[in-house]
């Protein structure tokens, strides 16, 4: 069994403010990551009394998810461009793909007194975040120590909205809006089961955000579950 369609591309989107308009810049990488890992976390409070055999942790917050990934950048000429009449490389080897990956994602931006806000984008995968923690490490030279290839590790911290925020810390009840991230194997019927106790106002509720196909969610992608009662399905 065969893949259809192009290569696409890792995107990644800076934007200037906090609800992801005002576009500032985006890096298209040359190679795609090989993986990437996306991490949860749950904190809980620790309350065991010290001696005793067990505890009962009380649930303390639910931190931000993590994205952990490796771009390499190449200057060597074997990797055709990304962007088509792109040169792959310069005289300065990969300085400049550098130089514009750490402005988008890295560089303080005085406008916001911060970094910019990111948005990656690859096929279904869609996260909004920050950068956290970026390594570079360089392993091909030019014989006058000009770098021409080089790893870069970086480690994103998810980011949403003060609504979204607003929004996803009520209590789980039907007759309150809540917002939703679509995760890898969620249905739209069982994300409404979750919400609702039914799965029957999946089409009400595709209705509401907007889609043309319910099956075909994407991953990371935010959805409006608004009050709704069984007799409107």
């Amino acid at each position: 069994m065969g893949f259809s369609g192009s290569l696409e591309k890792m995107n990644v989107i800076a934007y200037q403010k906090s609800d992801f308009t005002s576009e500032v810049g985006r890096y298209t990488v040359y190679i795609n990551p090989a993986s990437y890992s996306h991490t949860y976390c749950v904190k809980y409070n620790d309350n065991q009394t010290q001696g005793s055999p067990g505890g009962s942790p009380d649930f303390n917050r639910i931190p931000a998810d993590t994205v952990e990934l490796e771009l390499v950048f190449d200057g060597t000429g074997v990797v055709p461009s990304p962007l088509p009449g792109l040169m792959p490389f310069t005289d300065d080897g990969i300085a400049e793909q550098v130089a514009k990956f750490k402005k988008l994602v890295f560089t303080y931006n005085g406008n916001i007194h911060s970094p910019n806000y990111l948005k990656m984008s690859w096929g279904t995968f869609l996260f909004k975040c920050k950068l956290s923690k970026l390594s570079m490490t360089y392993t091909l030279f030019k014989p006058d120590g000009t770098p021409l290839r080089a790893r870069a590790k970086g480690t994103f911290l998810g980011y949403n909205d003060e609504v979204e925020l607003a929004l996803q810390a009520r209590m789980s009840s039907p007759d309150l809006t809540h917002v939703r991230t679509v995760q890898a194997g969620d249905t739209l019927p069982l994300m409404c089961f979750r919400i609702y106790g039914t799965s029957a106002l999946y089409l009400e509720v595709a209705r509401v955000n907007g889609l043309s196909d319910f099956r075909r969610l994407t991953v990371g992608s935010k959805l409006l579950f608004p009050p709704l009662k069984e007799t409107q399905a």
